[in-house]
């Protein structure tokens, strides 16, 4: 192999390498819609493009009971409004890409989300 081959080869590399890590720090998104619904409630509120980091409250006042993963990510829904698992069974949900679920009678609903990255 060449010495210039070499060194282009070696070059393209880098420019790669340095590409990948740069767009890392972007605030990357989920791709499709994540739908909830409260319970016996015609309304639904939709997320799309929801950030893969962080904690997001669910904008429903009484909390979700229905919830639509139409997204190429897994979720996790809770109780609570931070995301945080607590000792109920019910609470930190995981709910996989293009499923849906729905909470048990007299269960608590879901008040936030979080994006499995």
């Amino acid at each position: 192999m060449s010495h210039r081959r070499r060194i282009g080869i070696t070059a393209g590399a880098a420019a790669l390498l340095l590409g990948a890590t740069a767009c890392s720090g972007l605030g990357r998104t989920t791709v499709g819609q994540l739908s909830f619904r409260g319970h016996d409630s015609p309304v639904e509120i939709s997320y799309s493009n929801s950030l893969v980091t962080g904690c997001h409250r669910i904008a429903i006042p009484d909390g979700a009971t229905h919830v639509e993963n139409n997204t190429l990510v897994d979720v996790i829904l809770y109780q609570n409004y931070d995301c945080k698992p607590t000792n109920d069974p019910n609470n930190g949900i995981y709910v996989a890409t293009t499923l849906s679920n729905v909470t048990a009678p007299r269960t608590n609903p879901w008040r936030s989300f979080s994006v499995v990255h």
